[in-house]
């Protein structure tokens, strides 16, 4: 039972309600540096769609997860994190991943603090068993798709490609006028198109303990020392490491080289201030060690994909869910 009045349950956690209306739900998760968002529409019994907007270092733990649950993945921008017992699986842009939560399953979080992302959420309890019995040829059975990608582990990933991409492009900008249909339409095409995808082997590996804890010790010695650049053969003598052995957890964890890491951190801090306060593009350019507007605009669109004024005026519609 959730504690307080503005909070309900989601897939096994308590949660604040944004806002609720008949065609969808905003759901605010737990963020103290932040704000993290989730947008869930209903689709068909049992099955939903949710659009995650998170601006925030967040780990998503309010409780046990409900057990069974199916959730299909795609990551649009930033990095998502999921815990499996006692590994730990990382989707990059354009990924795809497919897992069934159980009690061995751990929080959700993300490691550079922003990511844009959809989830469908399935579950096998309510959910049609059958969801195209009525088209000829065709057999998408969401049972089916859980044991063909998780019968050896309770998580898939597949890695960006062009098939993936084109599945998961036309939910980021759905008309609303044709938007409860075309969901129904999109996910029996995503269930047919995961029923046909080739699971890989060897299965998809994830990262132990060890290495996500030694990752997350980078981070930390990087963001204590974010006026000085820190050099891997530094970070090898702290930690007991040795220079590859922290390239490829860092890697392995953030996506990116520890020099990355930081200079997409300095920016979306910027993209923080630019929605957030009303301060020069200037003065937050030389907060972040820029006195250059050019090649500080120049440092955040390699980044955010538009340059600061850009971002500034449309920061109300940071969101991948659609308008």
């Amino acid at each position: 039972m959730c504690p307080e009045k503005n909070e309900i349950e989601l897939y096994g956690r308590c949660t604040d309600v944004v806002s609720r209306s008949a065609e969808r739900c905003v759901y605010r998760l737990g963020s103290a540096d932040g704000e993290a968002l989730l947008t869930v529409y209903p689709v068909f019994p049992g099955i939903e769609i949710g659009y995650y907007d998170v601006h925030a270092s967040l780990r998503v733990a309010d409780g046990a997860q409900r057990s069974g649950l199916i959730e299909i993945c795609h990551c649009r921008e930033g990095r998502i994190e999921y815990q499996s017992g006692d590994e730990f699986f990382f989707l990059s842009p354009g990924d795809l991943s497919v897992s069934v939560h159980d009690a061995a399953r751990g929080d959700e979080s993300f490691p550079t603090g922003h990511y844009h992302g959809i989830s469908v959420m399935i579950d096998p309890e309510r959910a049609p068993d059958c969801l195209s019995c009525m088209l000829e040829d065709v057999n998408v059975r969401p049972r089916a798709i859980a044991e063909k990608f998780c019968a050896d582990s309770s998580f898939f990933a597949a890695r960006a490609s062009s098939s993936v991409r084109h599945i998961f492009s036309e939910l980021y900008s759905v008309p609303e006028d044709i938007r409860k249909g075309y969901f129904k339409v999109k996910i029996l095409e995503l269930l047919l198109f995961l029923s046909a995808l080739p699971v890989q082997k060897p299965a998809q590996t994830g990262y132990s303990r060890a290495q996500t804890a030694l990752a997350h010790s980078i981070c930390a010695c990087l963001q204590e020392s974010t006026e000085k650049k820190i050099t891997v053969q530094e970070l090898s003598q702290r930690l007991g490491a040795s220079p590859s052995l922290i390239n490829n957890c860092f890697r392995g964890v953030y996506g990116v080289s520890p020099a990355a890491y930081l200079r997409a951190q300095k920016m979306h801090g910027a993209a923080r201030l630019l929605r957030e306060t009303d301060r020069t593009v200037l003065d937050i350019a030389g907060q972040f060690g820029y006195d250059n507007a050019s090649k500080f605009a120049k440092a955040f669109r390699g980044v955010i994909g538009v340059s600061p004024a850009e971002y500034r005026s449309g920061a109300d519609t940071d969101s991948c869910a659609p308008a």
